[in-house]
């Protein structure tokens, strides 16, 4: 059985290379969503087994959607999605639950080492 993804960037190019990835590895992108807000409402209604969180997002960044999506499940799987140089972000999502995290531009071995080793 394909585990289900919730795919959260603010930039559809993003969204598109991610989906991509994904779904050449076995995953199926059951949403995506552009901003925290919109990812807390497809959280709800989807209930992914896996979900990428951009950091950098307009109306709530990821930081504070991860948060509010683990407050509804402790057990919500989030791996972060970050540039290059956000390393104090990382470190505050990583503290606030989320399980791993991955760095843009994205590199397919290593999207697909992460979350395999996260939905195990």
């Amino acid at each position: 059985m394909s585990k289900r993804v919730l795919i959260v960037d603010d930039a559809i190019f993003m969204r598109m290379k991610l989906k991509d990835i994904l779904e050449s590895n076995g995953y199926e992108v059951v949403a995506e969503a552009q901003n925290g807000a919109e990812a807390i409402e497809k959280f709800k209604s989807e209930r992914p087994d896996l979900i990428t969180m951009d950091i950098t997002m307009p109306e709530m960044d990821g930081i504070e959607a991860l948060r509010s999506i683990r407050a509804i499940d402790s057990q919500a799987k989030v791996v972060m999605c970050s540039a290059m140089g956000q390393q104090a972000m990382v470190m505050e999502s990583i503290q606030s639950g989320a399980v791993d995290f991955i760095v843009k531009p994205f590199d397919s071995d290593r999207v697909i080492q992460s979350l395999n080793k996260v939905v195990r």
